[in-house]
């Protein structure tokens, strides 16, 4: 391991975990937030300009970008920060989203292909629940998003220019060029800075001791460095955004809709301004670009209508939460776009089904479909095709038919649909799932069984994909596979531990055959071998 590499892995472990309330994800996710603190307040190097194949410029990196934090270990250590994220409850583990989400950033990857170049990784994007308007890039190509932007948004463009903004930071991977100029001593009051404003909600004196902790001149200059970053990843988000065909005034707009909502939090600023500061210099120069432009008009798919209804469901999703839910998406019903009013019924349904109230669930979900039926496939005079929504439509129907009190002919309509439903959507992967739950709760557990080992060997990085396997295997009773499947999605998970736990139980389990057997000895030596690696790592560290 190089010495920068390791410097900054022991630098993020050395962080003190802070003793905030209990429902607090900061305590447990110091390292996260210590990456974080690197990834969105780093610096920026000049660079030569390289043109990609559809004549959007992206400045390339100097040698000390690529010297002092390798793209292996950056993705190694966004991936241990993934690991903490997606066992903490506020990571919002939904099919749907996650699927919009990922669609969605991956066609402003496309759009400029240089921007997997440098790092050759693919791009992640996720959200989490937090009602602070907020978005950041972690190591190795991890990009969150806070169920309060995704709400703020009003557009795709407005979306599109907060990701695009994040997907600048990665390209020009600002982490491994802050660490080329800065010594590390500088991280600690980065870091302190970046948890006192993620911290800054639970109130109390935490915050207050942290940012306290972080203040000098170290951190006054690094923000200054900061600022270069920012303009930089403006630049380069202006040109992914342009490129992949969205509206660039949305860029603007949703940095005013930032100053406009700063006000409403009294004295604490919101994390996105915090670490990205905004400043009229900055919104003066994406205007005078914009100017420079054609006017697009871009029209939303609905799908992001369709999102946005159903994180507003997810947010909060207390008696008192629910209840702000049902009275905003009621609120929508009023207005006079057929997509908002499309998406506040299905955000109905969806709430519904939480509810438990599952004829009123399906009641909504038919009149989501109704109310866009007749502009579904109608192409606009940019050319572009209308969504009609119909994988989410069909997803969120599914979940109704599957849900726990449905009588028996509805589980098996539910296997029906399924089925056309993956032939129909064979990317989907949340339907994918759902095909696998449909063959599980009509008793097809040999072809469910089958099916999931297929996936299994496909998407090798999908944990849901090996419970629903153990769950096949758990209904026939097949002890040793289900517990050699839950080992399989505990290592995807980062929980070798628990995955060695689960391979024990396996060996015990009485019914496994001599092939499982050596299957078993063999991945628990191969487990072992890993987990005495990482011990001996993080003592090094």
């Amino acid at each position: 391991m190089r010495r920068a590499d390791a410097g900054i892995i022991s630098l993020v472990n050395s962080i003190p975990a802070l003793a905030f309330p209990p429902r607090s994800r900061l305590a447990r996710l110091r390292r996260s937030a210590c990456a974080l603190a690197v990834a969105v307040l780093a610096s920026s190097l000049p660079g030569r300009a390289q043109t990609t194949p559809n004549n959007t410029v992206l400045p390339t990196l100097g040698d000390s970008a690529r010297g002092d934090l390798s793209p292996i270990m950056e993705r190694k250590l966004g991936e241990e920060i993934m690991h903490d994220i997606r066992r903490d409850p506020d990571f919002l583990d939904d099919d749907a989203v996650l699927e919009y989400l990922n669609n969605f950033g991956s066609g402003l990857v496309a759009a400029v292909p240089s921007v997997r170049g440098e790092t050759n990784n693919d791009l992640y994007f996720f959200a989490v629940r937090d009602p602070m308007i907020n978005a950041f890039a972690l190591p190795g190509g991890f990009i969150a998003v806070h169920s309060a932007l995704l709400l703020a948004a009003q557009t795709e463009s407005e979306l599109a220019s907060v990701l695009s903004h994040e997907i600048g930071h990665v390209a020009q991977r600002h982490i491994a060029r802050m660490i080329g100029q800065q010594k590390q001593d500088v991280l600690i009051p980065l870091a302190s800075m970046i948890l006192a404003a993620l911290a800054s909600k639970a109130g109390g004196d935490a915050a207050i001791g942290v940012m306290m902790g972080g203040q000098g001149l170290a951190l006054q200059r690094q923000l200054n460095f900061s600022r270069d970053a920012e303009r930089e990843a403006d630049r380069v988000g202006f040109q992914i955004m342009g490129a992949g065909g969205y509206d660039t005034s949305g860029m603007v707009a949703f940095f005013r809709r930032l100053q406009s909502a700063s006000r409403n939090y009294s004295d604490v600023v919101p994390p996105w301004l915090q670490s990205h500061p905004l400043t009229s210099e900055r919104i003066a120069d994406i205007q005078a670009r914009i100017r420079e432009l054609p006017y697009r008009q871009r029209i939303d798919a609905l799908e992001f209508q369709l999102m946005r209804a159903r994180v507003r469901v997810l947010q909060d999703e207390t008696s008192v939460g629910r209840a702000e839910a049902k009275a905003a998406l009621e609120s929508q019903l009023t207005q006079q776009s057929r997509q908002l009013q499309s998406g506040a019924q299905y955000g109905l349904a969806f709430l519904a089904l939480k509810k438990g109230e599952l004829a009123a669930a399906q009641s909504w979900l038919d009149k989501a479909r109704g109310t866009v039926r007749p502009v579904q496939g109608a192409v606009f005079s940019t050319g572009q095709a209308s969504s009609d929504g119909g994988a989410m439509f069909t997803a969120l129907g599914l979940e109704i038919k599957l849900a726990p009190g449905q009588p028996a002919a509805v589980t098996q309509q539910a296997l029906k649909d399924a089925e056309q439903a993956h032939d129909k959507y064979p990317l989907a992967r949340g339907i994918a799932r759902q095909y696998a739950e449909a063959m599980i709760a009509n008793g097809k557990l040999d072809e469910a069984g089958r099916y999931l080992r297929e996936q299994v060997q496909q998407y090798r990085e999908e944990p849901k994909l090996e419970d629903l396997l153990a769950k096949a295997y758990a209904a026939q009773g097949k002890k040793a596979l289900q517990h050699m499947a839950l080992a399989e999605s505990y290592v995807l998970g980062g929980s070798l531990p628990a995955a060695l736990d689960q391979l024990s139980i396996a060996r015990k389990a009485g019914d496994a055959s001599f092939y499982d057997m050596a299957v078993i000895d063999a991945r628990e030596r191969e487990l072992q071998a890993r987990h005495r690696e990482d011990i001996k790592e993080a003592k090094k560290n």
